[in-house]
């Protein structure tokens, strides 16, 4: 099989038009089902083994959730219209710090579905000239608008649920 880019390594595609707004949405609202989908019936050894140093399926579960309130945040930062967007910790110490493989995975997806659905919830009530603002990425050094973000997001998600993906393979 192909081998997957690793997360720091990528480029994001930018300046999506505001009429990408609804479609990238969709993937965004999609997440918690396809996450749910996929850990499914797994036994709690299947979702809380790793591989090497790599990150348990529970321990990917957990930092969607970790990292949703940075998502709302720069929310916040575009809606403030502030120039820089809020930085993410490149470290992941709350998701290493989290001992997401103590807690139930049940818990973390229902948090993860809660945390999410209120995320939609206020995109779906942001005005065109909402959707339109930009600000500098922080870490690529590029401008981007809600519908940027909401790329990013989701292209976040599918890095993670690609993941969850390779480690059932390992185990199978």
């Amino acid at each position: 099989m192909v081998s997957r880019r690793r997360w720091f390594d990528r480029q994001f595609e930018r300046g999506l038009p505001p009429e990408a707004f609804t479609d990238v949405l969709e993937r965004i609202r999609g997440t918690p089902s396809r996450l749910e989908e996929r850990v499914r019936d797994l036994t709690v050894e299947s979702l809380t083994r790793r591989l090497g140093e790599r990150w348990s399926i529970q321990e990917n579960v957990g930092h969607l959730l970790d990292l949703e309130p940075l998502w709302s945040g720069r929310l916040d930062d575009l809606g403030a219209g502030l120039d820089e967007l809020r930085p993410a910790d490149l470290e992941n110490r709350k998701t290493h710090e989290a001992e997401h493989n103590q807690r139930d995975v049940a818990e973390l997806l229902v948090e993860f579905r809660t945390a999410r659905l209120s995320t939609v919830l206020r995109l779906e009530t942001l005005s065109d000239e909402q959707v339109r603002r930009t600000a500098l990425h922080p870490r690529l050094q590029r401008p981007m608008s809600v519908v940027d973000l909401l790329f990013f997001v989701a292209e976040h998600d599918d890095h993670h649920l690609s993941q969850i993906s390779e480690l059932l393979r390992a185990f199978a």
